[in-house]
C-alpha cells in the first residue's frame, strides 16, 4: 500500500516537473519582457471621405447703395443689420441748395409760360410768325426740364434700398459728405435668403473630382455631383447641404485655379455677406487601404506605423495617406493587404523590440478611440 502511495506521488511529481517545464519553454519563446499589445491587419474597404476648400460667402442679391448726388447726409435711417424692403429709405441728404435752385428753375418756367401766354394771341391774329412762338414753347421745355432735372435730384437725396434684403455695415455717418464718386459705397444691402459660396480648386484637383463624377461634358458632370456641406468658422457643420450650381469654363492664369459656385439654403439667417467657411467635397474611394489613424505617429513632417515582422519584432514604415474620415487613414504608399500593425501604444514602443500581438479588428480599435473621446 504504501508503495503504490509512492509510486502515485512520483507521478504527481513528474507530471508538476514537465508542466513548470513547458512553461518555462514557452516563456524562452516568447522575448524577454516582452509586453502583450492589440495588432491589426491592413484592409480595403469602400470609404466616404470629404475635401474642404477655403469658402467666402455673399448673399445671392448684393446691391452696393451710393449716392446719386453730392451732398451733406442729414439722417441715417437705419442700423447695420437691419432687414429693409425695397424703396425703403436709408438715408437723407441735405437738399437747401438744391431747393434753392428748383424755386429758381420754378420761376424760369412760369417766365417762359407767360412768353408762350403772350405770343399765341398775336400768332393767331398774324400780327408775328409762329416762328416766335415756337421759339417760345421751345424755351418753356428746356424750363420744364431743367426744373423736373432738379427736382429728381431733390429726390435722389433721399437714398433708398434697391433691394428687400438686410444692412452691411454703414461707414457714413450723419454730417460726412458724400458723391457719386466716392470709392466706397453708402452700405450693401443684401438678399441673404439664399447664398453664394464662392471655393476654387487647382488644376490637379479638378481633374481627380470630375474624374470620379459621371456625365460626358463638364455641365454634366456638375449636375451629379452629389450635395456639399459647409464648415463654419466655429467648426461646426452648417445644418443645411448645398447645391453646386456653376463651374467656371477657364483656369485662371494667376492662380491657376478654377472657380466653383455653391449655393446654399440660409432660412435662418445664419450665413451673412462676407461670412467665410470652408465648402466640404464628398469622395468616394473604392478598395482604399485603410489603418487606424491612432495606429499612426509622425516623425518631422513624415507619417509611420510599425509593422509586426515574423519573429513578432517591430520595425517603422513611412506611408502616405491621402484621406482621413472617422478615426481612418487611407493609405497610398507604404502598406499592403494583409500586413499587420501595431494598433495601440505607438508612443511607448520602439523599433526592434519584441511584443506578443493579440489581433484584434480595425473596428474595435477606432471605436475604442471614439468611446474616450466622446
Amino acid at each position: 500500500m504504501r508503495k503504490q502511495l509512492l509510486n502515485v506521488s512520483l507521478v504527481i511529481a513528474t507530471a508538476v516537473l514537465a508542466i513548470s517545464c513547458g512553461n518555462s519553454e514557452a516563456k524562452q519563446q516568447a522575448a524577454p519582457g516582452a509586453m502583450p499589445y492589440p495588432t491589426v491587419k491592413v484592409e480595403k474597404r469602400s470609404v466616404k471621405d470629404h475635401t474642404s476648400y477655403p469658402a467666402s460667402i455673399e448673399g445671392v442679391v448684393n446691391s452696393q447703395v451710393r449716392a446719386k448726388v453730392s451732398g451733406y447726409i442729414q439722417e441715417v435711417l437705419v442700423d447695420e443689420g437691419e432687414v429693409v424692403k425695397k424703396g425703403q429709405r436709408l438715408f437723407r441728404l441735405e437738399t437747401q441748395s438744391l431747393s434753392q435752385d428748383a424755386q429758381a428753375a420754378k420761376a424760369r418756367v412760369n417766365v417762359a409760360q407767360v412768353e408762350v401766354d403772350k405770343l399765341e394771341p398775336l400768332v393767331q391774329k398774324n400780327i408775328i410768325s409762329a416762328v416766335q412762338l415756337e421759339t417760345a414753347k421751345a424755351n418753356l421745355e428746356q424750363a420744364k426740364s431743367n426744373y423736373r432735372s432738379i427736382a429728381a435730384n431733390i429726390d435722389y437725396a433721399n437714398i433708398k434700398s434697391p433691394v428687400n434684403g438686410v444692412v452691411g455695415s454703414i461707414p457714413f455717418r450723419k454730417g460726412n459728405l458724400v458723391s457719386p464718386q466716392d470709392a466706397q459705397p453708402l452700405t450693401t444691402v443684401s438678399d441673404i435668403k439664399n447664398v453664394y459660396a464662392y471655393f476654387s480648386l487647382n488644376e490637379k484637383e479638378l481633374i481627380a473630382f470630375m474624374r470620379n463624377m459621371e456625365g460626358k461634358t463638364l455641365d454634366e458632370k456638375a449636375k451629379n455631383i452629389p450635395d456639399v456641406e459647409l464648415l463654419l468658422a466655429d467648426g461646426s457643420v452648417y445644418g443645411h447641404p448645398g447645391k453646386i450650381e456653376t463651374i467656371t469654363g477657364a483656369v485662371n492664369p494667376n492662380t491657376g485655379t478654377v472657380s466653383f459656385r455653391a449655393t446654399f439654403p440660409n432660412p435662418e439667417g445664419l450665413l451673412r455677406n462676407g461670412s467665410s467657411g470652408k465648402v466640404l467635397l464628398p469622395r468616394h474611394m473604392d478598395d482604399a487601404l485603410i489603418v487606424p489613424e491612432m495606429s499612426t505617429f509622425e516623425q518631422q513632417g513624415k507619417r509611420f506605423v510599425y509593422i509586426v515582422n515574423d519573429d513578432d519584432s517591430l520595425i517603422t514604415k513611412a506611408i502616405t495617406s491621402i484621406a482621413g474620415s472617422d478615426g481612418l487613414l487611407v493609405v497610398s504608399e507604404g502598406l499592403q493587404e494583409g500586413d499587420q500593425i501595431l494598433a495601440k501604444g505607438v508612443s511607448k514602443v520602439r523599433p526592434g523590440i519584441k511584443i506578443v500581438p493579440q489581433p484584434t479588428s480595425i473596428d474595435s480599435i477606432v471605436n475604442s478611440f471614439n468611446k474616450v473621446f466622446k
